[in-house]
């Protein structure tokens, strides 16, 4: 029987500090700005904090009425995918440095199992479960209340239903106490309405949440049986287009499977996306949407140089 771990869920306090935390942000950011260009455009000095602010905190500088579609956000693809061997594992570090580090998007793949949300990658268990995920976020966004992840949540290897689905789910938010760490709106919404939250990307029926997938506001590249080869080309166009044609969700799966080790694609794709993103020519792109990565990690300075494509 899979049980969920023994995460606490949010008090009724958590909000009173994150109130707290962000005064002091606010006053941290500006003390990195400085007080001596008070004539300076509110842009520049919102690129001066997010220069200087940790990655742990990078959307302190990014203003409130911001949509979320406009940001450039790292994302992990199966983000709680460690374990299972080389065609299985995706990632190689847990969803909490994940966040630290400035990933701000999450695919997470939950199983519905004796009452419960275990999280797998196809077969196989993950030796994690959705309160540890949600502890993960929670405490992340109580020592970080400027910031917000973005969730896909998808059934994975079952086939219940999606009214058992979502009666798992809602066993969660009210039975377990999560509700408030979510935003369960089903519009996109600005930066200033989702720091603190986790909003809920749903990928089944019958849930609250912006509705994954929707045509009328997404637009994501997510062929992840390319071979890397074939896959660079896609990724490349797909941003291309979120700047070029604004507007929707743009989602930009630099992850792929191609019936290769994960890891195998990752070094092969990663390197490639990273130098283009820092080529002269990108210089100037801007909200290129989410982008979920493999094994971002092994990469270093590439979730970095995506939050420079931010402002």
């Amino acid at each position: 029987m899979v049980t969920d771990s023994g995460s606490t869920p949010p008090t009724s306090n958590g909000l009173g500090r994150r109130g707290i935390l962000a005064g002091a942000l606010a006053l941290s950011a500006t003390a990195l700005v400085g007080t001596g260009s008070a004539t300076a455009a509110p842009s520049a000095s919102r690129a001066k904090v997010r220069r200087a602010l940790a990655p742990s905190d990078w959307l302190a500088g990014i203003g409130d009425s911001t949509p979320v579609q406009r940001l450039t956000l790292p994302g992990t693809h199966n983000s709680g995918a460690r374990v299972g061997g080389a065609y299985v594992a995706c990632q190689g570090t847990t969803v909490a440095e994940q966040l630290n580090t400035g990933v701000r998007f999450l695919d997470v793949r939950c199983r519905a199992f004796e009452n419960a949300f275990p999280i797998h990658h196809g077969a196989y268990y993950q030796n994690l479960n959705f309160d540890d995920v949600l502890g993960a976020c929670r405490d992340f966004l109580r020592a970080h209340p400027s910031e917000t992840v973005l969730m896909r949540l998808k059934q994975e290897y079952s086939t219940e239903s999606d009214a058992e689905f979502r009666r798992i789910f809602d066993t969660y938010l009210d039975g377990k106490g999560w509700r408030s760490l979510f935003r369960l709106d089903s519009d996109l919404p600005a930066l200033g309405e989702a720091r603190g939250k986790v909003v809920l990307l749903a990928d089944s029926g019958g849930m609250p949440g912006v509705r994954y997938g929707d045509g009328g506001l997404f637009d994501i590249q997510d062929d992840y049986m390319a071979e890397p080869g074939a896959k660079y080309p896609k990724i490349e166009a797909h941003f291309r287009k979120a700047v070029q044609q604004p507007g929707k969700q743009f989602i930009n799966f630099v992850s792929t499977a191609a019936l290769l080790p994960i890891r195998w694609n990752s070094d092969r794709l990663n390197p490639r996306v990273h130098t283009l993103i820092d080529s002269s020519e990108a210089a100037g792109w801007r909200g290129l949407g989410i982008v979920p990565m493999d094994f971002p990690e092994t990469r270093g300075g590439l979730v970095d140089s995506l939050i420079r494509h931010n402002g």
